[in-house]
């Protein structure tokens, strides 16, 4: 096995984050609503674990990209995990979902294990991805994969699927398969790109190093973690014991993340048009009540906070009046930190961009975001 970097996925991320950034052309290709569905299908044997850790650390980058791209868009997510047979899983899949925040508890708890050898169970994950995963059918959705890995596939177990077939039922489907391989192991890098190549996406080798790219720290990012933490105190929530109970850890899994985490996960809520949520996947009386998801008058007293509990519908309604008419003010404070915060970046990112070569990692993700996304 080959041991890939720190920052090999912090690369990627800050890559993708970087683009958006410098690509005006990217900001104005915007379809409306437009379903925009991405599946990450990662290698987590051991020598995966310094990509796994900085994927942890970007995931809300990835989906910021997708927001710079298009505010509108409806971004479902999906990650499949793969190891090989005699390890813990071959597959370990987390279904396709607009629950952001819950994919990054699921991510964090994901660790690198087993391998020590090559090859891996690379077609199991793919067709996993393809056959298993609940793509919207047909629309003008778009349907991507990043198959993240270090190793080539086995094609020697029996009655396994194999990659060309596969990635003929993805071509059937629309969906667009890219290739990411971290280090330089040959046998790896033609099958990578010969998987690239059927699934009519691009092939990305990262370098040793990932490419010196870094996280950028700004003057704002302290405001705006103050600022979330006032919005996260309008949230309500509801439901049954278990549904709150969810809801709950969601926000404490957020609130111990690093800083820049947190800062990319508020950025993604302020800038994401549509229908708003302060923790993704429901739970909040406040975001879905105005969202149309949830009728105030359709619950039970038993499914209220204590203190919605015995009261009228109006007085009911008040009280979410009146937290969303706060959690509004403080949304406009948010929306100029962000904004402050985006032109910091971007003028860091032209000055880091002038050392930069056009085979650098960040210009060939670019290019693919270009061709993928608008």
């Amino acid at each position: 096995m080959y041991r890939s970097p720190r920052l090999l996925v912090t690369g990627l991320a800050a890559g993708l984050a970087m683009t958006a950034l410098a690509s005006p052309a990217l900001a104005q290709s915007n379809i409306k609503g437009q379903r925009i569905e991405v599946a990450f299908v990662l290698d987590t044997t051991g020598s995966m674990a310094d990509l796994i850790d900085g994927a942890k650390r970007k995931i809300w980058s990835i989906a910021n990209t997708i927001i710079d791209v298009n505010p509108d868009a409806d971004i479902r997510m999906a990650l499949v995990a793969y190891r090989d047979r005699g390890d813990e899983y071959v597959v370990k899949s987390f279904a396709m979902s607009s629950d952001m925040q819950g994919l990054y508890g699921k991510l964090i708890k994901l660790e690198a294990d087993g391998g020590g050898d090559t090859p891996e169970s690379v077609n199991e994950a793919l067709d996993e991805s393809v056959r298993k995963l609940e793509w919207t059918k047909g629309g003008d959705a778009k349907r991507i994969v990043f198959l993240v890995g270090d190793a080539p596939p086995h094609m020697d177990y029996p009655n396994g699927p194999l990659y060309p077939q596969v990635l003929k039922r993805a071509q059937d489907a629309a969906i667009t398969v890219n290739t990411v391989q971290a280090g330089d192991d040959p046998d790896t890098t033609k099958v990578w790109r010969e998987i690239a190549q059927l699934g009519h996406g691009r092939y990305i080798a990262i370098p040793q190093d990932g490419g010196r790219i870094t996280v950028i720290e700004t003057p704002f990012d302290g405001d705006i973690i103050i600022l979330q933490q006032k919005i996260d105190k309008t949230v309500i929530p509801y439901g049954s014991g278990a549904k709150q109970a969810d809801l709950r850890t969601k926000m404490e899994t957020k609130a111990m993340a690093p800083a820049s985490v947190q800062v990319d996960n508020s950025r993604y809520y302020s800038k994401k048009g549509g229908s708003k949520e302060v923790v993704t996947g429901g739970g909040d009386l406040v975001a879905d009540v105005k969202n149309g998801t949830q009728k105030l008058d359709a619950l039970k007293d038993a499914e209220l906070p204590e203190k919605l509990r015995g009261k009228s519908n109006e007085e009911k309604q008040a009280v979410l009046d009146q937290q969303s008419q706060e959690r509004g003010k403080l949304e406009e404070g948010m929306a100029e930190l962000v904004k402050k915060r985006d032109a910091y970046v971007a003028e860091q990112t032209a000055k880091q961009d002038k050392d930069k070569g056009s085979d650098s990692f960040d210009m060939v993700v670019k290019e693919t975001l270009r061709t993928q996304l608008k």
